[in-house]
C-alpha cells in the first residue's frame, strides 16, 4: 500500500515558497505521492444567497496541472489529481495538459477525475451541469485514444476530432485515469472505465457496499476487479495512533494507496503541516 499526502490547498494555496517547501519536505519524509484538489473559480456568497459549499471565492487553490509541472521539476513524487472536474474542461486540452505533466514527471502521474458539484463553476466555464456524467464517460474514452494514437478521428455526443492528435505523446500510454466516486452511478462508472477510484468514506459497511458495486460493474464490463486501485484518505486529527489504526483498516479493506490529509486541522503554516506529516510518517513506519 503506497502512502501519500493531500496538498493543503486552502491553507497554502497562495504561497509558492510554501509549495516548494511542502513538496520537497514530504518527499524527504518518505511519502510516495502528493494529491491535489481542484477548483477553477469560487462562488461569492454575497451574490449567491444561501451558498453552503465547502469553498467560496476567498478559498485559495493552485491550478493542479500547472502546479504539478512545477513539482515535477523539484521532486520525484508521483503526482495525482484528486480530482479535477473533468466535464467542465475541454477534453483535448485536458489530454494535452495531462500528457505534458506525465512527460515532465517521467511517468509519475495519475489523472483523478470527477463530476463536481459547483454549478457556478460550470456556468462560468461554459459547460452543462446536467450532462456531466455522460460527458465524463465520453471524455475518458477520447483522452485514452489521444494518449495512445498519433492521429484520431472521433465523433461523440460532446466532442469531435477529425484527423488530429497530440505530440509529444505521454510516457504512460495511456495515463492512468482514476475516478472520485460517492454515488452508485459513480461507483458503476469507476468499475466500467477507471484504473482506480477514490472512495469518499472511511472503511466500514458503506465502503464495503460501494466496493461491491465497483467490482460488480468491472466484472460485467469484462474487466478484472482485482486490477483496480483504491485510494483512501486519512484526516489528520493530531493522533498518530489513530492514523496507524486507520491505515491498517484501509489495508484490510483492500486499499492500494492512502493519503494523509492535514487540511482543516488547525495548521496555519507549511512548517505546521510538515510537522504533522512527520509525526504521521513515524507512526506509519516511513521515517528513514
Amino acid at each position: 500500500m503506497r502512502i501519500g499526502v493531500v496538498f493543503p490547498q486552502i491553507e497554502l494555496g497562495g504561497d509558492v515558497g510554501a509549495l516548494r517547501a511542502y513538496g520537497q519536505g514530504v518527499e524527504e519524509l518518505g511519502y510516495a505521492h502528493v494529491m491535489a484538489f481542484d477548483h477553477v473559480l469560487g462562488a461569492d456568497p454575497a451574490v449567491h444567497t444561501g451558498w453552503d459549499g465547502p469553498y467560496d471565492v476567498r478559498t485559495t487553490f493552485h491550478e493542479p496541472l500547472v502546479m504539478f509541472g512545477y513539482l515535477a521539476a523539484i521532486t520525484k513524487l508521483e503526482l495525482v489529481t484528486s480530482i479535477i472536474i473533468l466535464p467542465q474542461r475541454q477534453t483535448a486540452l485536458v489530454a494535452k495538459q495531462a500528457a505534458e505533466v506525465d512527460l515532465l514527471a517521467e511517468g509519475r502521474f495519475r489523472l483523478g477525475v470527477g463530476l463536481g458539484w459547483n454549478r457556478v463553476e460550470y456556468e462560468a466555464l461554459g459547460q452543462d451541469f446536467s450532462t456531466r456524467g455522460r460527458r465524463a464517460e465520453e471524455q475518458i474514452t477520447l483522452m485514452r485514444r489521444l494518449w495512445t494514437e498519433q492521429s484520431i478521428t472521433f465523433e461523440g455526443e460532446f466532442d469531435r476530432v477529425t484527423g488530429a492528435g497530440l505530440a509529444p505523446l505521454p510516457v504512460q500510454r495511456p495515463i492512468p485515469v482514476w475516478i472520485g466516486a460517492q454515488s452508485p452511478a459513480a461507483y458503476r462508472r469507476a468499475g466500467r472505465l477507471a484504473d482506480g477510484w477514490f472512495p469518499q468514506m472511511s472503511p466500514g459497511p458503506r465502503l464495503d457496499e460501494a466496493k461491491a458495486v465497483v467490482e460488480e460493474a468491472a466484472a460485467q464490463a469484462g474487466r478484472d476487479p482485482a486490477a483496480l486501485g483504491m485510494e483512501g484518505r486519512l484526516p489528520w486529527r493530531g493522533d498518530p495512533d489513530e492514523v496507524a489504526r486507520l491505515a491498517d483498516r484501509w489495508r484490510e479493506s483492500g486499499a492500494t494507496h492512502i493519503a494523509i490529509d492535514t487540511m482543516r486541522a488547525g495548521l496555519a503554516t507549511v512548517d505546521d503541516h510538515l510537522a504533522a506529516l512527520a509525526t504521521a510518517a513515524e507512526a506509519l513506519g516511513l521515517r528513514r
